[in-house]
C-alpha cells in the first residue's frame, strides 16, 4: 500500500475540564490502552497518561484525535531521540 503524504497543518492540543483532548498535527497512534496514549506528532512523541483513556475519533488524513477520559499528563520527546538510540521504538516498548 502507498503511503500519502500529508500537508503539515500545525500541531495544536486543546484541553477541556482535564477529560476531554482535541489534537490536531497527529501523523499516527504509536499506542494506547487505558492508561496511557502515545502519539507521533507534527512536534515530536506525544505521551498522555490518565485513567480510562479512550480514543473518541480518529481521522490520520487530517491529522486530528480526540481523547477522553481522566487526563492526567502530556509530556513531549523528540522523535530524533526515538530513532537514534539505535533500535526500534516496538523494540523498546515491548522490553
Amino acid at each position: 500500500m502507498e503511503e500519502r503524504e500529508r500537508p503539515k497543518s500545525g500541531h495544536k492540543l486543546t484541553l477541556t475540564n482535564r477529560n476531554l483532548a482535541n489534537i490536531t498535527g497527529v501523523k499516527d497512534v504509536i499506542s494506547f490502552d487505558v492508561k496511557e496514549i502515545l502519539l507521533e506528532t507534527e512536534q515530536g512523541m506525544l505521551t498522555i497518561k490518565g485513567q480510562d483513556l479512550h480514543v473518541k475519533r480518529l481521522t490520520l488524513e487530517k491529522g486530528e484525535v480526540d481523547v477522553d477520559g481522566a487526563l492526567d499528563s502530556f509530556s513531549y520527546s523528540n522523535l530524533e531521540s526515538f530513532e537514534k538510540r539505535g533500535e526500534s521504538l516496538f523494540a523498546r516498548m515491548f522490553k
